[in-house]
């Protein structure tokens, strides 16, 4: 499968943003999906994820309650709906993709997309 993720950008503290990870040459429905992050000098966090079969979401403590993940299989794309956002949420924001259940280790997962960068300015 190869993913794309898109859809970040540069907001104010306390607005949302929705990030799109569209899949092509697998549908998402086959994988568990998950959102990860990186700032500068920082490793890649796990923030959100979700199962194959189940939809059950998984998120990091830090964007617990202010983000949502979900899955449109028709569309063939993965969403991180970010809310409240806070400027230690500035990072690259990567979707990825591994078979079978959520990790929320990033070197579990097999295909990843390019990134897509948001910035929160206080």
């Amino acid at each position: 499968v190869q993913l794309q993720a898109f859809g970040g950008g540069l907001v104010q503290a306390g607005d949302s943003l929705r990030l799109s990870c569209a899949a092509s040459g697998r549908t998402v429905d086959y994988y568990a999906m998950a959102w990860f992050r990186q700032a500068p000098e920082k490793v890649r966090e796990f923030v959100a994820g979700i199962s194959r079969i189940s939809n059950r979401p998984y998120y990091g403590d830090s964007v617990k309650g202010r983000f949502t993940i979900s899955r449109d299989n028709a569309k063939n794309t993965v969403y991180l709906q970010m809310s409240s956002l806070k400027p230690e949420d500035t990072a690259v924001y990567y979707c990825a993709a591994r078979e079978l259940v959520v990790w929320t280790s990033a070197s579990q997962y097999h295909y990843w997309g390019q990134g897509t960068e948001v910035t929160v300015s206080s």
